[in-house]
């Protein structure tokens, strides 16, 4: 039987086997005596060696009354390391031509950083869990600050997270494995650290003494000089407050413009994520989106658009990355500019994305260099002596129209669960034959790469109307390509008729009607509702008695 123990290590009490504790004691006093030489925060690494002692033994002591055996001390020493090990590693220091590396540990923790903190630590405490710069993970705290949403889970995240307090806390927060080796290394670092500053910090202090000591120096001869060189003394030294007055206030104004760069660059930035992943994902994603119009270069593009997306925000971010950084860097000069590799990477980036987008603008140019047309001849039979009609058709089920009305623009409708535009941009004219026959020509305009893309486009346009019983009847729009909605786009139809026919213009086809010659020279428009005969040589005339309205009175309007 042994004989139990209490102990009190690092902060924990435990019931430990007089075996076990001999053990650790041993243990101990071995790690005390190989610190001896060199009594440079000793207590501290024996405090931290026996507070990760103790954090280990409370991962294994599932009840207060458990005690410690020693297989548990052995287990403990395992991990931590031997004495000669550290012994080893003390040799090392010493050595200038010995290259020490830390064991790395399995796992980490997430601490916050308190060595290394802006507020509270958390971005360089992150940046340790994840490998990843802490400017970083502070630039992404910022740009999702305008929403609000990073500054409340900063505030969870520094009330969850810990401080890393102690070494052992700042190896584990490092991915550091927490033995002798690592424990020893760490707070020659800090001590390092300290000195270096007390160092610096007396080195200033020194200076400053002895500039002062040279500034009295310099005051007590210059108190002898004559009465004009104290007056010019006094100038310079009232030259010299004004030049540091306008030093501030550039220096001021210069903070001013580097919060104006941030600011403009983060809510461009905001903006272009926001655009990029609400307009860019929902052709990944397969939704439908007839709400945006991409802009014109995207359509008819052999890329699809959510790379083209991607393009322009990455030729737009970057810039305004970089003036964000470099607002940073106005008003902090803690901040690091890009490495040589991160710009050369974004550079190329970037260069990337320009050419892709001159490529697609390159192509999107040659899609309109041509005109092309597709004509289509249809001949009108008429009875003698009678009239022939002329009329506007709708199709309200396909898109409403409240009236007959000529535009340039155009609208997205469905035919046959296709994407289709719906466009009126329609002209009618009306002139003699010269064959004595009747017919109706309607000619396709529209532009392609060369003239025989251009003629195909042309060929593509959807365009109907209907001759029956003297009634010649068209329709008041035409269908094109929903690719094609950036091309110069429209029908022309003529209408050519034996002299000596009578026509009727119905009034529907007000806003169609375009450069009909008339004998009163009547502005187009006009003649609608109206009833008119072909004359010989001066076109139609006005076979009722009805005021038309001049040309050169009105001026016509597409």
């Amino acid at each position: 039987m042994n004989k139990t123990i209490n102990i009190n290590l690092g902060g924990f009490f435990f019931h430990i086997d007089e075996i076990a504790f001999q053990k650790l004691k041993r243990y101990l006093d071995s790690i005390s005596r190989s610190l001896s030489d060199d009594p440079q925060g000793k207590n501290e690494i024996i405090s931290d060696i026996e507070a990760r002692i103790s954090e280990l033994l409370s991962e294994k002591i599932t009840d207060v009354r458990q005690v410690v055996n020693e297989g548990d001390i052995d287990e403990v020493i395992k991990i931590m390391g031997q004495p000669e090990d550290y012994a080893e590693a003390e040799e090392g220091y010493a050595n200038e031509n010995y290259s020490y590396k830390r064991r790395k540990s399995s796992s980490k923790k997430l601490f916050r950083d308190g060595d290394d903190k802006f507020l509270g630590g958390v971005a360089s405490g992150i940046g340790h869990y994840f490998d990843v710069d802490t400017v970083w993970i502070r630039l992404a705290f910022i740009l999702l600050a305008f929403s609000g949403f990073s500054v409340i889970t900063y505030i969870i995240l520094w009330i969850v997270i810990p401080q890393a307090e102690t070494t052992a806390e700042k190896l584990q927060m490092e991915g550091e494995a927490v033995n002798i080796d690592n424990i020893e290394k760490k707070i020659r670092e800090e001590f390092s650290n300290v000195s270096e500053t007390i160092k610096s910090s007396a080195s200033e202090v020194s200076e400053k003494i002895k500039d002062g000591a040279n500034d009295v120096t310099k005051k007590v001869n210059e108190g002898f000089k004559k009465g004009s060189k104290k007056a010019s003394s006094g100038l310079q030294d009232f030259l010299d407050t004004l030049g540091s007055i306008i030093l501030t206030i550039f220096k001021v104004i210069g903070k001013f413009i580097g919060v104006i760069l941030m600011f403009v660059a983060a809510v461009t930035l905001i903006a272009l994520i926001i655009s990029a992943f609400s307009i860019g994902s929902l052709e990944i994603i397969g939704f439908d989106n007839d709400f945006v119009t991409y802009p014109p270069f995207f359509y008819d593009s052999i890329l699809p658009h959510w790379l083209l997306t991607i393009c322009v925000f990455v030729v737009s971010g970057i810039p305004f990355l970089i003036l964000f950084v470099l607002g940073l860097r106005i008003i902090s000069s803690n901040v690091k500019q890009f490495s040589k590799t991160t710009s050369l990477t974004l550079l190329g980036i970037w260069l990337a994305a320009l050419l892709t987008l001159v490529f697609t603008g390159i192509e999107y140019g040659t899609t309109r260099a041509s005109n092309g047309y597709k004509i289509e001849k249809t001949p009108i039979t008429t009875v003698a002596n009678d009239t022939l009609t002329i009329k506007m058709k709708k199709d309200d089920d396909l898109y409403y129209q409240y009236n007959f009305r000529r535009t340039n623009d155009y609208n997205i409708v469905y035919k046959d669960d296709i994407k289709r535009l719906y466009s009126t941009d329609i002209y009618i004219d009306i002139e003699k034959s010269e064959t004595n026959e009747a017919y109706v020509q309607i000619r396709k305009n529209s532009e392609g790469r060369n003239r025989l893309k251009a003629n195909q486009n042309a060929d593509r346009l959807t365009y109907n109307y209907k001759i029956e019983n003297n009634l010649l009847q068209l329709d008041s729009f035409f269908l094109r390509d929903y690719k094609s909605m950036f091309k110069d786009e429209d029908i022309k139809i003529v209408i050519f008729i034996p002299e000596g026919t009578q026509i009727h213009l119905d009034k529907s086809t007000r806003n169609y009607l375009y450069g009909i010659a008339n004998v009163d020279d009547a502005y187009s428009r006009s003649l609608a509702g109206s009833y008119f005969v072909m004359t010989q040589d001066e076109g139609l005339k006005n076979t009722e008695v009805k005021t038309i309205e001049k040309e050169d009175e009105i001026e016509e309007i597409d």
